[in-house]
């Protein structure tokens, strides 16, 4: 087995972490990369997809970029599909990326948008 980076560790305990916390919750995933940000809300009980935004999405691709601003526009915005698709509590998974800067600004986003976590 090869061994695993510290990235990689963090985000096996993190996800663990929440595994046993969750219960039914779908949990708020999220990826950032270095010019974009994606935001999935997944159901791990059914296997599936919720609600789901990103950088990348047709509205919004090319006029934003990796910043804290267009984090916080993604945060909204999943928040407003997940309220949509009848989901309100999730558990917050930060994927092993710390939880300041464009991670934290999603988060709060999401937060005023009408998601609790």
């Amino acid at each position: 087995m090869a061994k695993l980076s510290l990235f990689e560790r963090r985000r096996r305990r993190v996800r663990t972490a929440l595994k046993a916390v969750s219960g039914t919750r779908p949990r708020l995933s999220i990826h950032r990369s270095g010019r974009h940000i994606y935001a999935q809300i997944i159901d791990d009980a059914v296997g599936t997809t919720v609600a789901a935004a990103s950088t990348l999405d047709k509205d919004v691709r090319g006029k934003t970029g990796a910043t804290s601003q267009a984090a916080a526009d993604v945060g909204k915005r999943v928040a407003a599909a997940a309220t949509a698709a009848g989901v309100t509590r999730v558990v917050f998974d930060r994927g092993g990326f710390l939880f300041h800067g464009r991670v934290k600004a999603l988060a709060d986003a999401a937060r005023e948008g009408g998601l609790e976590f």
